[in-house]
């Protein structure tokens, strides 16, 4: 089985129907992860992506905030979710293809504007949702996954503008950054996207407060594909659709590709 999985947060599902449908129809992945649905399930606009023949979806959602969706052209099952830190979000599903390949959708809190948990109950949220995420890698220890998501950190210094700027700001800060490679290291998960494209500045997210994003080109890598390493090996053609920063109407956020055969 050959697929090309995609993830997004999209910021809005319902708001940005129209670019979910045309990326379906331009790009055409066999799979599509979102994050940041902003939805409760029985309200996301399915009929489109059902008639681009995206016709199984697994998904958790909630009004106005979170949500994760996957949509896939291939059968899947749900299975399962958690609620890594008990934050009672909906901000991780997980779903089974037919070849036993589980899919992770993981939507890992901003964290706020402050790198400090004392003073800031968001980064505390942060830090403690990826140590919940490490001691469940680390207990259920994954094979023959893929793990997908705005995992809201840009782990190295290229996969920032500037890394000596941001050293101080959330999403690139070290402990940040420690606990990411925590998660990594407990299920064994490799970055998919480096492993193709090993070198040079990538990045998945820009500031809406940019007045021109493309220009100041101020972005991060923030949302991720890793897979285990029994089916690393099968993952190729890694891509950042940066174009669809510039759709009207965007995410801040762009969809990540990879191809895997399995």
């Amino acid at each position: 089985m050959s697929f090309t999985l995609a993830t997004w947060n999209i910021n809005s599902v319902r708001l940005r129907e129209g670019l979910v449908t045309r990326l379906l129809a331009e790009e055409m992945p066999d799979i599509l992860c979102l994050q940041e649905c902003k939805s409760p399930v029985e309200m996301i606009p399915l009929a489109q992506f059902q008639a681009l023949g995206y016709r199984y979806i697994v998904a958790r959602g909630q009004k106005g905030y979170n949500g994760v969706a996957i949509l896939s052209k291939l059968p899947i099952v749900d299975a399962g979710d958690k609620d890594f830190a008990q934050l009672g979000h909906a901000r991780h599903v997980a779903a089974r293809l037919e070849n036993g390949v589980t899919i992770h959708n993981t939507y890992v809190p901003a964290g706020g504007d402050i790198p400090d948990r004392e003073v800031n109950v968001k980064f505390g949220q942060k830090l403690d949702y990826l140590t919940e995420m490490r001691d469940f890698f680390r207990w259920e220890r994954p094979d023959r996954a893929i793990l997908v998501g705005d995992l809201n950190i840009a782990p190295r210094e290229d996969d920032v503008w500037n890394h000596k700027a941001l050293l101080k700001i959330v999403s690139h800060t070290p402990i940040e950054v420690d606990h990411f490679n925590a998660v990594m290291e407990a299920g064994n998960w490799q970055d998919v996207t480096r492993h193709d494209l090993r070198e040079g500045r990538l990045y998945s997210w820009w500031s809406y407060r940019a007045a021109d994003w493309d220009t100041a080109d101020k972005g991060r890598r923030l949302d991720h594909i890793w897979a285990t390493p029994d089916i690393l090996n099968a993952s190729h053609q890694s891509r950042i659709l940066r174009p669809v920063r510039g759709w009207d109407g965007p995410s801040d956020h762009v969809p990540v590709f990879a191809t895997f055969d399995l």
